[in-house]
C-alpha cells in the first residue's frame, strides 16, 4: 500500500508501507525483540509505546540501520532495507537530543542535507519547510537563541527536508516540561498530517502516545501486547499489563456465577457484579473484572443511592487528592483492596473526606473482563515509570 501527499514547496511524494517480518535482536542470553512482525500503514501515525527495556527503542534503531537485527526483514514498500546503511534508507530519524549544529543558523541546519547532495533548489525547499515548522522569521538565528520546543520542531524539520518514507522519532518530547510538550505533541500531530508521510514514534508517555497516535501498539518484554487505535485499546485492553500501563484500572479477581442475557453475573469478593458478555475474554470460570477510574461515581455510602442497575462497591476513602479538574480518591474496600477513583470538581459541594466510608458506583457497561489467569499488577510498577521524563526502553 501506498499513498501521496502534497509538502507545501516540495511536490508530491509517493509513500510506501513500513513493514516489519519476524524481526528479532538478541545480546548474548538476552532477547530484546522477539518475532516482531507488523506492517505500519503509510502515511500512518504509529506510536511503540512501552516501559524501559520493552524493545521499542532497539526496534526503532534496527529500522534505522543503527543495529542490525539478529533475523527478520525490514521493508518499505517492496524494497528490503535489513542489510542498507543509514544513510541509504529512504527514513530519518528525530533523537530526543535534537543534535542541531550549534555553529550554524536554523537555516543552515535545514539546507545540510540539502547542500550534500547538491541540490539545486535549496533556498524554495528550506523556505517551504521553516513555513512548516512556523519558524520562518527565526531563520538566521543560531540553536541557542531558541526555545526547546523550537529546537525540535528545526529537528523535525532537517529530518524532513529530504522527504523520507518513514520518520522515526525517539522519544522526542522528554527534554521539555509538560506544558511545552504538550503543545508539541498538538504541532508534531499538525506536521504529520500536512505532510503526510509515516511518523513512528517511540515513548514511554501514555498521554503522548494517544494524543498524537493513529495507531498504538502497546510492547513488553520484546513482544506487542496489544496494538490498536488509542481508544480501542484503552476501552477494552486484553490484558492486565496493557490496562494497568496504559492509564489506571481497577482490577477484581472473580468468577462467573451465571448469565442473565447479554450480562455475565460476577462473583467478587462477595459482591456481586454484572459484566457485559460481550466484554468479557471468556463467559465461563475465573474471570478478571475491570473499570477505568474515571467510570466510577463516589458517594456517601448513607447518602446518595445506587441502585438502577449499576455495580456498586463500598469502602473507606484513605486518601483524597486534589488535582485540579478533578479529584482522585483512594478507596480501601472491605476486602483490603484499594480502588482508585477520579470525580470531576463539577461543584463546590461537600466531597467526601479519609475516613468517610463511601459507595462507587459506575455502570456495567464501562467495566471489561480479562482472562482470569490475568496477574492484576501487571503493568503497575512500569505505569509509575511514566512520570519519569527522559526514560528510554
Amino acid at each position: 500500500m501506498s499513498s501521496s501527499a502534497p509538502t507545501p514547496g516540495l511536490g508530491r511524494k509517493r509513500v510506501e508501507d513500513l513493514h516489519l517480518v519476524q524481526l528479532t535482536k538478541r545480546y548474548a542470553a538476552m532477547t530484546a525483540v522477539a518475532d516482531l512482525t507488523l506492517t505500519i500503514p503509510a502515511g500512518s501515525f504509529f506510536a511503540l509505546l512501552g516501559p524501559s527495556g520493552c524493545g521499542k527503542t532497539t526496534t526503532l534503531r534496527m529500522v534505522a540501520g543503527l543495529e542490525d537485527p539478529t533475523a527478520g526483514r525490514i521493508r518499505v514498500g517492496a524494497q528490503d532495507i535489513t542489510l542498507k546503511r543509514p544513510y541509504q534508507r529512504p527514513i530519518n530519524t528525530v533523537f530526543q537530543s535534537y543534535a542541531l549544529f550549534p555553529h550554524l543558523d536554523i537555516y543552515e541546519n535545514v539546507a545540510f542535507g540539502l547542500r550534500r547532495q547538491k541540490r539545486k533548489d535549496v533556498d524554495a525547499v528550506v523556505r517551504a519547510m521553516l513555513e512548516l515548522v512556523e519558524l520562518t522569521t527565526m531563520a538566521r538565528r543560531k540553536p541557542a537563541q531558541l526555545s526547546g520546543g523550537q529546537q525540535q520542531r528545526v529537528a523535525v524539520a532537517r529530518a524532513l527536508v529530504n522527504q523520507p518514507d518513514v520518520l522515526l522519532l525517539d522519544e522526542p518530547l522528554g527534554a521539555l516540561d509538560l506544558k511545552l510538550r504538550r503543545q508539541m505533541q498538538i504541532e508534531l500531530k499538525r506536521i504529520q498530517t500536512e505532510v503526510g508521510i509515516t511518523f513512528v514514534h517511540v515513548t514511554h508517555d501514555q498521554e503522548e502516545a494517544m494524543t498524537m497516535a493513529d495507531t498504538v501498539a502497546v510492547m513488553n518484554h520484546g513482544r506487542i501486547e496489544q496494538m490498536g487505535p488509542p481508544q480501542a485499546i484503552y476501552d477494552r485492553p486484553r490484558t492486565a499489563f496493557v490496562a494497568n500501563f496504559l492509564g489506571r484500572s481497577n482490577l477484581l479477581e472473580g468468577r462467573v456465577t451465571g448469565r442473565d442475557a447479554d450480562t455475565l453475573i460476577v462473583e467478587a469478593h462477595g459482591q456481586r457484579l454484572a459484566l457485559p458478555a460481550d466484554r468479557a475474554a471468556s463467559d465461563t470460570g475465573s474471570v478478571v473484572l475491570g473499570v477505568r477510574p474515571e467510570k466510577l461515581h463516589l458517594a456517601l455510602a448513607q447518602g446518595e443511592s445506587t441502585s438502577g442497575g449499576l455495580n456498586a462497591l463500598e469502602g473507606i476513602v484513605t486518601d483524597a487528592s486534589f488535582i485540579g479538574v478533578s479529584t482522585e480518591y483512594l478507596v480501601r474496600t472491605d476486602w483490603g483492596q484499594e480502588l482508585v477513583c477520579f470525580e470531576q470538581n463539577l461543584s463546590a459541594g461537600e466531597r467526601a473526606r479519609p475516613g468517610d466510608r463511601v459507595s462507587v458506583a459506575w455502570d456495567p457497561s464501562h467495566s471489561f473482563g480479562l482472562d482470569g489467569d490475568e496477574d492484576i499488577a501487571a503493568g503497575i510498577d512500569e505505569g509509575l515509570a511514566l512520570s519519569v521524563p527522559g526514560q528510554v526502553g
